[in-house]
């Protein structure tokens, strides 16, 4: 297959669909992208014909994005899977991930974008904004894959770039939004072109002399243990963890060490985290996906928390509720706002809450509020005769 071909084919499957953010090659199944959320089949005519793609196409595809790089190939082979980056000349560029699964391998192209978004773009919290007037210390996002944390960092950097002249070290797999030198410069680095893993280019780059570090993910044991040295010794550190909010964000650090050194590991938390960002996105009304944050800024609760534990009355998401003067949101907060806002389903609110029942109680409110019902429960009469019926039994 010559590069024209494939070129081709992912430009055939952008096409296909108006907000594409991931492109699915499977074997068994039609290439499909995914939009808005969900997976819709591409249907090719003409010179090429994949109805149904064989493991000898998802092969062929594997090996031509691979390009015949001899690490990629060596990963890809050992451990099952390898990521790559991919671009369509003036069109697009991709994050790859290539794997192997029932003898067959399958490929998924995430979309980046090529436009660095403003916070305002993204149409999050002001509140996140402050993350650049942050010296040192750790600012993590979490999430599911493809919720968006990528992005909210890019946006961050951003105005990091905009409003302050430090040098600023990227460490990413691969690299997914190329920064402009404006008033900060910029050195972004490529896992398996310029760094072989996390932990040996977060090493690296505390001789590089930068203020900012950004790693593109908190793998292990070893790049936290370099990322809280790092917070510890004046940089601030930015990176993301599959985590789905703050106090699980916490505990899958602190599970990272071993039990002895929980306590030491939880005194370097509290001391060094600055913000723990959330996200996870919602379906929203008419097509498309809203991202719904939850926000938790250090402060005395927040460290006493992280310090010896949730306990009763003292829970991350008693704090965020109790923090909103200092920016601080539930997801369930943000639910409700775009509940409110007509955004999204009741169904979708109450599927991606994280506590149903004060979900449930906001939303009854909002529907009194416009004069409408509250429950389906109809016909209900006052028995007058049931004193009597009580009385002669």
């Amino acid at each position: 297959m010559r590069r024209a071909e494939l070129d081709y084919i992912l430009n055939t499957m952008l096409d296909s669909q108006s907000n594409v953010s991931d492109l699915n090659l499977t074997v068994g199944k039609p290439p499909q992208v995914e939009a808005s959320g969900q997976l819709t089949p591409v249907a090719f005519a003409g010179m090429v014909q994949m109805d149904q793609l064989t493991p000898f196409q998802t092969e062929v595809l594997a090996l031509n994005l691979v390009n015949s790089d001899r690490r990629l190939s060596e990963i890809l082979i050992s451990q099952g899977s390898c990521d790559l980056s991919y671009a369509l000349p003036e069109k697009a560029r991709f994050r790859v991930n290539i794997f192997s699964q029932r003898g067959s391998y399958s490929i998924v192209l995430r979309r980046l974008s090529t436009v660095i978004p403003t916070i305002a773009d993204l149409k999050v919290p002001e509140a996140l904004s402050q993350i650049a007037q942050e010296k040192n210390g750790l600012v993590l996002v979490t999430g599911s894959t493809g919720s968006g944390k990528s992005t909210t960092l890019a946006a961050v950097l951003r105005l990091f770039n905009e409003t302050k002249s430090v040098h600023i070290i990227t460490l990413e797999d691969p690299v997914e939004f190329s920064h402009p030198h404006q008033k900060a410069t910029f050195n972004q680095r490529e896992m398996g072109t310029d760094f072989d893993t996390f932990a040996n280019g977060l090493r690296a780059a505390l001789r590089q002399a930068p203020k900012v570090i950004l790693v593109g993910e908190m793998r292990d044991r070893e790049t936290v243990e370099i990322g809280l040295s790092a917070a510890e010794t004046g940089h601030l550190v930015l990176s993301t963890l599959h985590t789905i909010d703050a106090g699980q964000t916490i505990n899958r650090i602190v599970g990272m060490f071993e039990q002895e050194e929980e306590k030491q590991i939880r005194t370097r938390l509290a001391d060094t985290i600055r913000w723990v960002v959330s996200q996870r996105l919602l379906p929203k009304v008419g097509g498309g996906r809203v991202a719904a944050i939850e926000i938790m800024k250090i402060n005395l609760r927040v460290k006493e928390s992280i310090l010896n534990g949730e306990s009763e009355g003292k829970t991350f998401y008693e704090i965020l509720e109790a923090g909103e003067a200092y920016g601080m949101q539930t997801f369930d907060k943000a639910i409700l706002k775009f509940y409110r806002e007509g955004l999204i389903t009741e169904e979708t609110a109450m599927a991606y809450a994280s506590r149903k029942p004060i979900v449930g109680r906001g939303i009854d409110m909002i529907k009194g509020s416009k004069g409408e019902k509250t429950t389906d429960i109809e016909g209900l009469t006052l028995d007058k005769d049931y004193d009597k019926r009580i009385k002669t039994q």
